[in-house]
């Protein structure tokens, strides 16, 4: 369980801004047995995204399921629990290794859309697109609010290898198209969080990451949860319960 005052804290500061970060919820040792699964695993599968500049397991927790007793720690089942609440489930993930000479970045952005086992012609649902046979779909936005990303740290991430840099409060002005950030009003935070720490964000938060300058890898588990169920017999295609 979390301690009371982190607890509040988390939940104002994600209210508020729209991302908290938490230290400490891994140690060394359970950080390299979560490598030490990834390293061993079959890459040949397609859901496997291997270039020079990025190495990326879509579907992560369904190609890796050893990973998941490790990753839900006690630590961060707590946080889960007593933060977010009860009833929440993992609905995508993906995990990300940014090499030390990688010249990649991402432009500022919102995590729009979710993922879904079929195509179907629910209201309100859209647009469409699909990537390597998975269907995306920008959903209403109450389904948008309700869902919670937690970014599992196993390197460092700052200001000089591609941290994540966001616009606190974005995620409270619903769809915000990155061309309209007024920098005379809004604030920008470069989120630092050490290794073995979590970032907990809503995805309608403004981020973006930058390239990397000091050589130093970053490497990121991607998590997204909810607690709704889709309308109209749609399915979330990586629904999967938290272990207990």
């Amino acid at each position: 369980m979390a301690e009371a005052a982190q607890i509040i804290t988390t939940a104002k500061e994600i209210r508020e801004k729209g991302f908290s970060i938490i230290q400490g919820i891994y140690t060394d040792k359970e950080i390299q047995k979560i490598l030490s699964v990834i390293e061993s695993a079959d890459s040949s599968s397609e859901t496997f995204r291997k270039s020079t500049g990025l190495f990326a397991i879509r579907r992560f927790l369904e190609e890796i399921p050893d990973v998941l007793p490790i990753v839900f720690n006690a630590n961060l089942l707590g946080i889960i629990t007593d933060v977010l609440g009860k009833g929440y489930f993992i609905v995508k993930s993906i995990y990300f290794d940014k090499p030390g000479e990688s010249n990649w970045f991402v432009a500022y952005h919102q995590d729009l859309t979710i993922s879904v086992r079929e195509k179907t012609n629910t209201e309100g649902f859209g647009p469409w697109t699909v990537k390597q046979r998975q269907f995306a779909v920008q959903p209403p936005n109450n389904y948008l609010e309700d869902i919670f990303t937690v970014r599992v740290h196993l390197d460092e991430a700052n200001q000089f290898n591609g941290a994540l840099k966001v616009i606190n409060g974005s995620h409270t002005k619903g769809i915000y198209r990155p061309e309209t950030i007024d920098r005379n009003i809004e604030t920008e935070t470069i989120c630092n969080v050490p290794k073995g720490g979590i970032m907990l964000m809503k995805p309608l938060l403004l981020h973006s990451s930058g390239r990397t300058t000091n050589n130093a890898q970053r490497r990121v588990i991607h998590i997204e949860l909810s607690s709704k169920e889709l309308p109209d017999g749609m399915e979330w295609s990586e629904k999967m319960n938290l272990p207990c």
